[in-house]
């Protein structure tokens, strides 16, 4: 068979389709949807870069080149690119461990495994991760992100908070006497009117509004009110104007240290990067499909996010992914192509560009406030409450992620949390798949491989049984089988019919057993007859050289044939007697 590939196959960016059939009507609505989203992402990229122990700049570098190459390239008409609060909290172990350079190098490690993803079509397994496993860590991932806001929102200007969950507790209850009532009171007052305003009207930036109007009142306590103890951006971070130019992140190797073992070390936080990205982005794709109407290219997506991951590291930037918030924000402005998320990231430039001064006076508790809102509508509660009331298993994998996620961090939670949901999956389909035996009649009633409309009990020949497996045939069933025909099995038993027309497909174990099967029964003078085996089943056998062995008369389409091969082996015998 000739192996053929396409680069379309792969990739294929939703915004050359679009610009075919470019309207200007269509322009002017993704101009209006590119800059509202725009202003609404201008807070959530100052404080998603300051929460990942980076800083503001960093986070509207990432927003506005991952927002815009995630746009023009990406496989989703209407996908915002940029810093999520997903990565808050990958983000500031791996600086804590690796300091920056570690996160460039991890980062655009992260792009490579997205691209490669993308490249060898690997979009729609990434949509197989199960629920309880997203809605674990996703959960956990909020709650963490909640926790860091405390000391920013009592303004207790502690200057080294423990990376540690618990620690952090223990941390803040140590200085709850150096809280800030004054910054406390706009952390508050910013809370309540996120809470508040989108009751008034969803369409309105909220986020926006909400820093404007706390930062003006910031700036008006300390110009005619004397307070100066509210902290803001400004008076912890340089806000330089402009995007600085691109440079190559330095690899400063400790003593003893290789590149190698730095990229070593550096794998997992990359690969935990990589498919939280891939299962980010391609959620909210999938999500926006179903508002839209459309179907978006799982691959392109990803090789888009890719090259976005890749990028931003030599400009200082964060890991990015699609975010779902923005997202919708984009769709319900009437954003319909990805020249929406362009305008969206030349928005995003110009704040960058001409308002750094005035992005230096947002004060810090009213950004905690920002991210406790996105912590809370991240958290997914309500799923939680649902998964409560569904198989107990599901909820456990789903708390076992969120504890790990909480207590150690997300790459173990995920690595967990996918293995209990694997071992969770076999152990059902281990349940969900039935082996029968008979040895006398077999009801036609219930066969749908029976030859005719003879609804009579079907006769099992003299000295035969016939074995039923109802379900894939892979390593767990494949023993289970085994120990069942063991302990079942008759000493005058001459034939033994396996009936595998329900059987999907078949692994290596199953392919093992049966052949041991074969050489087991045959020392003890007992024929092996296969009913019923489906194309991709027989394929496997044939290719492993058991058709051959078993031989291919033993191999019958339906039960009716193999009935009729083992009256001729009985009676052959009978003649030997």
């Amino acid at each position: 068979m000739k192996l053929e590939f396409s680069l379309k196959d792969v990739f294929c960016p939703k915004l050359f389709n679009c610009l075919r059939a470019y309207t200007r009507k269509q322009l002017l609505q993704d101009s209006i949807a590119g800059f509202i989203v725009g202003v609404v992402a201008i807070p959530l990229a100052i404080a998603f870069g300051i929460a990942s122990g980076v800083g503001p700049t960093e986070g509207l570098i990432t927003a506005v080149i991952a927002g815009f190459i995630i746009s023009a390239m990406g496989g989703s008409k209407v996908q915002i690119g940029g810093p999520t609060g997903a990565f808050i909290v990958i983000i500031y172990g791996v600086i804590q461990q690796h300091g920056i350079t570690g996160l460039l190098i991890a980062t655009i490690m992260a792009g490579i495994l997205l691209i490669l993803m993308g490249i060898f079509k690997l979009g729609n397994i990434i949509k197989f991760v199960p629920y309880p496993v997203v809605i674990g860590f996703t959960a956990g991932i909020a709650l963490t992100i909640f926790s860091t806001q405390m000391n920013d929102l009592f303004g207790m200007n502690i200057e080294s908070v423990p990376a540690d969950f618990l620690h952090k507790w223990v941390c803040y209850a140590q200085h709850w006497q150096d809280i800030n009532w004054w910054a406390f009171g706009i952390g508050i007052t910013s809370l309540l009117m996120l809470i508040f305003l989108p009751k008034l009207s969803k369409k309105m930036p909220t986020s926006l509004i909400v820093i404007i109007v706390m930062t003006a009142v910031v700036w008006v306590l300390k110009q005619y009110a004397g307070v100066d103890s509210i902290t803001t951006i400004g008076d912890l971070y340089t806000i330089p104007q402009g995007i600085p130019m691109p440079k190559m992140p330095s690899l400063e190797l400790t003593e003893g240290q290789t590149l190698w073992s730095l990229i070593q070390n550096l794998f997992p936080a990359a690969f935990t990067i990589a498919i939280l990205g891939a299962i980010e982005s391609l959620l909210s794709a999938m999500v926006a499909d179903g508002v839209i109407g459309d179907q978006h290219n799982s691959n392109t997506e990803l090789i888009a996010q890719g090259v976005a991951n890749i990028a931003v590291p030599f400009f200082g930037g964060i890991p990015a992914t699609g975010a779902i918030a923005r997202t919708m924000t984009n769709i319900d402005s009437g954003g319909r192509t990805p020249v929406a998320g362009i305008i969206h990231a030349l928005v995003l430039l110009s704040a960058l560009l001409f308002f750094g001064p005035l992005v230096g006076m947002i004060p810090m508790a009213c950004l905690a406030g920002v991210l406790i809102m996105v912590s809370y509508n991240m958290s997914g509660w309500r799923s939680l409450v649902w998964l409560a009331k569904n198989p107990k298993s599901d909820f456990i994998v789903m708390l076992v992620t969120f504890v790990l996620t909480i207590l150690f961090d997300l790459t173990i939670a995920i690595e967990v949390g996918l293995l209990l949901a694997i071992v969770l999956f076999l152990k059902r389909t281990n349940e969900a798949t039935s082996i029968r035996s008979f040895s006398n009649e077999l009801d036609p009633n219930a066969n749908s491989d029976v030859y005719g409309h003879d609804l009579e009990m079907l006769k099992i020949p003299r000295y035969t049984e016939v074995y039923e497996i109802d379900g894939p045939y892979f390593f767990g069933i494949a023993n289970k089988f085994d120990d069942i025909s063991r302990q079942t099995s008759s000493g005058e038993q001459r034939v033994r019919i396996i009936r595998m027309r329900k059987v999907s497909f078949i692994d290596s174990t199953g392919i093992h057993n049966l052949e041991q099967l074969y050489l087991r029964l045959r020392r003890s003078g007992i024929v092996l007859v296969l009913s019923g085996v489906n194309n991709q089943v027989f394929g496997a056998l044939e290719k492993a050289g058991l058709v051959e062995m078993i031989g291919h008369e033993n191999v019958r389409n339906h039960i009716n044939g193999a009935l009729e091969r083992a009256e001729q082996i009985v009676e052959a015998i009978d003649n030997q007697k």
